[in-house]
């Protein structure tokens, strides 16, 4: 993915524009109706996305690659009144303000909530359409990252991200629009082996049946679980906005993934063993906002039948793709977290 540089403004007057521009959108940011400052870093689940997943900026970026930098910017500054269309993120951002505004009500002064950060590598000139869209879809989002062309990865620990989601997908964007996601229900769905566990069970078969090391996503099914359980204690279990699933291609013959879970006093809503079954079909069934994948395989599948999927490059299983040997230093650099 091709990154965006900074660049300087051409003379006085563009100069002075910018600026004025760049205060109406400080004014708007600082007029919008009064809300709940967001949580302390320390006390919430922090969600980091990046401006290309939370709006459609498919044109925008064909204006990058075709005309270039300077065109780009200037693309964005005439159109920086009209919002940007949602994104394939959207309706998972929307969820997750959903299950605030629920927690809220249950916990009036409750700090554990989401924190929603949006990350983006475009010059600051383009913020202010950025904001524009924010405030025009009212979204709770209050902290704003713009980069100029550098990476985000080393903000995130700044910011103390819980995940970090980067870079849609054509396929997805347009099955997206086909396929109508929940707005009051947080749906998230995990493989097991690699992402909630270690792959030592598709290494070594003897521990496919005992408790398993954790895997790079454990702990956001943590955090998951650590908010739905202030809804069971307000007797709101059946009404709960947040509902996870483990779907797996094992089959239900193995016991290890549950038994971990228990060992770790965490639950999914839904266990789903397909027994090499394509994952794709379920998902669509599902509807998750997101379904996170080691296997490239799985994700490809998710995808094709609109299913936003999150590739983690991590295990054995990014040496492998449909059954063949690959070189690893791909899956690394087209990372989707």
């Amino acid at each position: 993915m091709s990154q965006l540089e900074g660049t300087e403004r051409g003379g006085q007057s563009n100069s002075d524009n910018s600026e004025e521009k760049d205060w109406v959108a400080v004014k708007t940011l600082t007029t919008r109706k009064q809300r709940r400052s967001p949580p302390k870093p320390s006390n919430a689940v922090t969600i980091a996305v990046s401006s290309r997943t939370l709006f459609n900026m498919v044109k925008e970026r064909k204006v990058f690659e075709e005309e270039g930098l300077e065109r780009y910017v200037a693309h964005q500054l005439e159109h920086e009144d009209q919002p940007f269309t949602p994104g394939v993120s959207f309706p998972f951002v929307k969820a997750l303000m959903n299950v605030n505004a629920r927690l809220r009500e249950l916990y009036p002064d409750s700090e554990e909530l989401f924190d929603i950060v949006l990350m983006t590598n475009n010059h600051a000139q383009v913020g202010v359409r950025l904001i524009n869209s924010i405030n025009y879809y009212d979204l709770t989002i209050e902290k704003f990252c713009m980069m100029g062309g550098v990476s985000p990865i080393g903000y995130l620990k700044a910011y103390m991200t819980n995940l970090y989601l980067s870079k849609d997908s054509m396929k997805v964007q347009e099955a997206i629009e086909e396929n109508e996601l929940s707005n009051t229900q947080l749906r998230v769905a995990f493989n097991g082996d690699a992402v909630l566990f270690s792959d030592e069970s598709e290494i070594i078969k003897e521990f496919e049946n005992k408790p398993l090391a954790q895997g790079p996503l454990k702990c956001f099914l943590e955090a998951l679980g650590k908010l739905q359980r202030k809804f069971y204690a307000k007797n709101q279990r059946i009404n709960c906005p947040i509902r996870t699933y483990l779907v797996t291609a094992r089959s239900v013959a193995s016991a290890g993934a549950l038994k971990t879970l228990r060992s770790w006093g965490l639950e999914v809503d839904e266990a789903l063993f397909l027994a090499g079954a394509p994952k794709g079909p379920l998902l669509q069934k599902i509807r998750p906002h997101i379904f996170f994948d080691d296997q490239m395989f799985h994700i490809e599948g998710a995808q094709e039948l609109g299913t936003i999927a999150a590739h983690v490059p991590y295990g054995i299983g990014q040496k492998y793709h449909k059954g063949k040997r690959t070189d690893t230093s791909d899956a690394v650099n087209n990372e989707k977290i």
